[in-house]
């Protein structure tokens, strides 16, 4: 257990020792921890996201047969000193606080120091949420890593909604001072890390066209707007809603770059079609087995004798795919479908499912007001008078709009949370 507790000290995580003890929680014990190991020990959010990464680390730096090898007393340093630089794909964010200079003209240096400390805070606490890094900032600007050192298959996504976020939050940053950022996006090849083999900054800095692009594409954007390049829009699918704004010819760039303004998340009916709307796909090959399994479940259900299928396997292996299928080849038939999807960026909304389905299937437009959506809601609810009296005020709550127009709830939280789950 002492080399757990090294190990916990080396991540300035020595607070959860005493748990990692209780629960006999060894060397070879902490190889195998999952999310919801952790989370069952009572680690936090960020805790546990920091635990995972690290233990990752572990497991890739040893042989392949070090599950027959005596477990080491002390464990391996988590960073390579061999300095050399590693080739990735990359999604680099430029984000530039519009209007600086007039604010250092109007404030005191004092105030104008809280200020800044205020926004880089905002944003940065959004690319974390985000899994990103800042990798540098560049007096009132900043620039944003999404895909290292942590990568993941939606680096782009999560850099075009942090930067929807970004702008949002800034723009509450100060009721005094209203600030407003522009912001760009771009993907690509590079090479980042330690390089030089120097412990500093600038060692780990990304190095290929990618940053410059992005820094470009930033300079085309106005106030509280993002732009990407077309790698970054052939990424993100239809997750988005996009503005076409042409090919711009940018500085240190041969030829004229299209790019895309990004308006909002684009409410798509599930994950597969915002990747996949609007491409032609190729036929579904080697899959006839499973295929005619679900069908059979289908004409089964169909008939009356409820059934449950569960489709599992290795993220990418196509379960989406197969579902959609399934949809295309019954679309002739009368059903009602309901789906209800996790999300990675909703890590602390445990019914975010409900809500994001709620939403869809009652219509909701970006543009709508809030009456509207509460109409919308309404119908979709249906029952009687009495009936949408009493859930309405409670999913009109849920769905984080007014409710004004129910009589108010006396109800205490706990009550409230109880009646809304029923």
């Amino acid at each position: 257990m002492d080399a757990v507790l090294r190990w916990l000290d080396s991540l300035s995580l020595k607070q959860y020792a005493q748990v990692f003890a209780e629960n006999d929680v060894d060397l070879e014990a902490l190889r195998l921890l999952t999310d919801a190991d952790l989370e069952r020990l009572g680690v936090s959010l960020g805790h546990r996201r920091k635990l995972l990464k690290a233990i990752a680390e572990l497991n890739r730096s040893e042989a392949p047969t070090a599950a027959a090898q005596p477990i080491p007393e002390s464990l391996p340093p988590r960073e390579s000193s061999s300095g050399e630089g590693g080739r990735r794909q990359l999604t680099v964010m430029f984000c530039d606080l519009v209007g600086s200079t007039a604010l250092a003209e109007r404030l005191d240096p004092e105030e104008l120091r809280d200020l800044m400390q205020a926004y880089r805070k905002a944003c940065s606490d959004i690319v974390a949420r985000y899994d990103g890094h800042v990798a540098q900032y560049l007096g009132d600007g900043l620039m944003v890593y999404f895909g290292w050192p942590s990568a993941h298959e939606d680096d782009a996504e999560r850099g075009v909604r942090s930067a929807l976020e970004m702008v949002r939050a800034v723009k509450g940053v100060s009721e005094a001072e209203p600030l407003a950022v522009r912001i760009g996006v771009a993907t690509g090849a590079v090479v980042v890390g330690e390089g030089s083999g120097e412990d500093n900054a600038e060692a780990k800095l990304a190095v290929g066209e990618t940053p410059n692009l992005a820094a470009r594409l930033q300079g085309l954007a106005g106030p509280n707007e993002i732009v990407i390049a077309p790698a970054t829009r052939r990424l993100v699918g239809d997750a988005f809603e996009l503005s076409d704004l042409g090919a711009h010819p940018l500085k240190g760039i041969a030829e004229p770059v299209r790019s895309w303004r990004v308006e909002a998340v684009h409410r798509t009916e599930g994950r597969f079609e915002s990747v996949h709307g609007g491409v032609a796909l190729t036929p579904l090959v080697g899959r006839e087995e499973e295929m005619a399994l679900l069908l059979r479940r289908w004409h089964q259900a169909r008939d009356g004798e409820g059934q449950v299928v569960l489709i599992s396997g290795e993220p990418g292996i196509g379960k989406s795919r197969l579902t959609q299928v399934l949809r295309e080849q019954i679309a002739g038939e009368r059903y009602t479908a309901l789906r209800y999807q996790c999300s990675p960026y909703h890590l602390n909304s445990a019914l975010y499912p409900i809500i994001e389905q709620f939403e869809f299937a009652a219509g909701f437009a970006r543009e709508d007001p809030a009456e509207q959506k509460l109409d919308k809601m309404e119908a979709l609810l249906g029952g009687s008078a009495e009936q949408i009296d009493e859930s309405a005020p409670l999913i009109a709550a849920l769905l984080s709009l007014p409710t004004e127009r129910y009589p108010p709830l006396t109800l205490s939280p706990q009550k409230q949370k109880e009646k809304t789950l029923e």
